[in-house]
């Protein structure tokens, strides 16, 4: 009797259609492991690549000092790539100069601020490849384990009927393989949802640092000096509407 209910025995003596309910499991269990274990370590490098760049961006005394640690080191996290790309937009501005009427892009601070932003979406893009995985195992795998539940009840109500009886050894085997099924289908749902809403909401706290630390590159390629971590998004942002209105003052 016992021995008819371990998990290989249940294997063996399960049909087609719940075998097929048990591979979309299986798979969905992987597929969502596999990524919680890479979206994992990939997150720990990136913390500290992110400490490593933001620590020589702080120390850096000029622009030249952030140029050469992005050849030297790449940029491999969002922060880096921010700043390379803002890099980038400074360098097509530069060309444009004795070219302007080849591109009509708008005024330089517009220029900058798209490239900015397009880094942002970039990365966004990036770090939320998987999410859509982690929310389609999470919200299907309870249905697909019941699917394989009501199959369990049928075989149950079949074996009645065949037998005319309602004795325990008669619904033994297939309300076990039910119940079986609906364990197997919150097990593979629930490591999903919880990874998702985890890195949901690493997700947000990097962008939002992400978003607050376009000021400062901003400001880095606007004077050429980098400004202060201890400076408020407040102070970065009335810093660049008063620089912004003298401009339009002198001319």
């Amino acid at each position: 009797m016992n021995e008819s209910f371990t998990l290989a025995s249940f294997v063996a003596q399960a049909d087609g259609l719940t075998r097929g309910v048990l591979a979309l499991l299986l798979a969905g269990s992987i597929a969502t492991w596999t990524l919680i274990v890479l979206r994992t370590v990939q997150s720990l490098r990136a913390r500290q690549l992110t400490q490593r760049f933001l620590d020589a961006f702080w120390a850096a005394p000029n622009l030249e000092a952030v140029a050469t640690h992005l050849r030297e080191h790449g940029s491999p996290e969002p922060f880096s790539h921010l700043v390379h790309h803002g890099f980038t937009a400074i360098e097509q501005l530069n060309r444009q100069d004795g070219a302007r009427t080849l591109v009509n892009a708008g005024a330089p601070e517009d220029l900058l601020t798209r490239a900015l932003r397009r880094a942002i979406e970039e990365d966004q893009d990036r770090l939320g490849a998987g999410q859509t995985l982690l929310a389609t195992v999470a919200s299907s795998a309870p249905f697909v384990g019941l699917m394989g539940t009501v199959w369990g009840i049928y075989h149950a109500l079949a074996a009645i009927s065949a037998s005319g009886q309602s004795t325990l050894d008669k619904v033994a085997g297939p309300v076990g393989e039910a119940l079986i099924m609906t364990g197997i289908g919150l097990a593979v749902a629930i490591p999903a949802a919880v990874a998702y809403n985890v890195f949901a909401r690493m997700q947000r706290h990097t962008f939002s640092r992400l978003n607050a630390f376009a000021y400062d590159v901003f400001n880095l390629l606007a004077t050429g000096t980098p400004v202060s971590p201890r400076l408020t998004d407040a102070r970065l942002s009335s810093d660049k509407v008063i620089a912004l209105a003298r401009a339009q003052a002198q001319h």
